[in-house]
């Protein structure tokens, strides 16, 4: 070096582009969440609709083995409005009896014994129960933000599922096949149209509902299942995959009073017996407390739900469908072209 040379210096970022570099690269992550986020929602809705697949598919498997669907919930000598903390009373569920069909095998093998007494419609033998610690593929949705909390009712440990077999917009009334019908006004006319879902409690053996080829609707018209949401704590007892009450694995008494629509979030939008309360502002879950008589269809997809056809089809019900849509799509037996809506 020189005496008169001048040492070279090195110029880095001033506190000013740092602070437009980070600007910038905080915009870009703004920009690019939403869409992952539509992504992530998206993949789940997607395995929602496999699942629900699946489940259908398992239950045709069913009535092609035993004649018919399987009862909603087998329930000798007790009344529907039995509690699901009730130690007695009621016996397995849909998915507990077609566990064989969705490769669950060994896990209804353990319990055979006791579930088949229940179909056999001796109703004291309550190993049956012992299925409820079970988590396995296609009982859960991925949207469901509570769905890992176990219900903590009735011995505690229930696992949580988002599927539920459809027992009609007359929901509970319409059990052992019975009909009852709800009143409509279309094109100026008062109709009565039959509310009864292809499945229903059962009282009596032999233990099985209607068939797929008896969903005079025609069974692509029909629900056949649909999504739930699990409750809002361990105590509420929506959303469990071994129980059938309303509201746990079943669906029943929407399209008409208060649960018009999908989703629905006012307060007696969902009638169930372990409700914590009031809960109209909670992520879709409006419920009241009283017996498990009224659950829609619920999920924490945006806009709608999953639902499954009798034909195995799986659609997307919007939130904003007619009440009417909802009924009928609902109802296996009403007698009427379906709204164009709904098609």
């Amino acid at each position: 070096m020189t005496p008169f040379a001048r040492p070279r210096t090195r110029r880095g970022f001033t506190l000013i582009e740092l602070l437009v570099v980070i600007a910038i690269i905080a915009i870009l992550i703004g920009l690019l969440l939403p869409a992952v986020q539509k992504v992530r929602e998206a993949a789940a809705r997607v395995k929602c609709q496999n699942n629900l697949k699946q489940w259908a598919l398992a239950a045709h498997s069913y009535q092609d083995t035993v004649g018919g669907l399987p009862p909603a919930m087998v329930v000798p000598g007790a009344t529907f409005s039995t509690a699901p903390d009730n130690t007695t009373g009621y016996g397995p569920n849909w998915i507990t009896l077609i566990l064989p069909y969705i490769e669950q095998a060994p896990l209804y093998n353990q319990q055979v014994t006791s579930i088949t007494s229940w179909l056999n419609t001796v109703n004291t033998d309550h190993n049956w129960r012992l299925v409820r610690t079970a988590n396995f593929n296609y009982a859960q949705c991925p949207s469901d933000p509570r769905n890992t909390t176990p219900y903590a009712g009735a011995g505690g440990s229930w696992v949580r599922g988002n599927y539920a077999a459809n027992l009609g917009p007359t929901g509970q009334e319409a059990n052992d096949g019975g009909s009852t019908s709800f009143a409509f006004t279309i094109n100026g006319v008062t109709t009565s149209l039959n509310g009864r879902g292809p499945f229903w409690f059962t009282t009596k053996a032999a233990h099985k509902c209607m068939t797929i080829q008896g969903i005079q609707d025609g069974s692509s018209n029909t629900i056949m299942m649909s999504e739930v949401l699990s409750g809002l704590n361990a105590t509420d007892s929506r959303g469990v995959w071994a129980m059938g009450h309303i509201g746990a694995s079943t669906i029943g008494s929407y399209g008409k009073g208060a649960a018009l629509t999908p989703n629905a979030k006012n307060d007696l939008s969902d009638i169930i017996t372990t409700c914590p309360g009031s809960t109209a502002a909670a992520l879709n879950l409006g419920c009241a407390n009283g017996s498990n008589t009224v659950a829609t269809a619920r999920s924490a997809h945006t806009g709608g739900v999953n639902a499954a056809m009798g034909d195995g089809t799986v659609r997307f019900l919007r939130d904003s469908i007619s009440q009417l849509a909802f009924y009928q799509l609902g109802s296996a037996q009403d007698g009427q072209p379906l709204p164009a809506e709904a098609n």
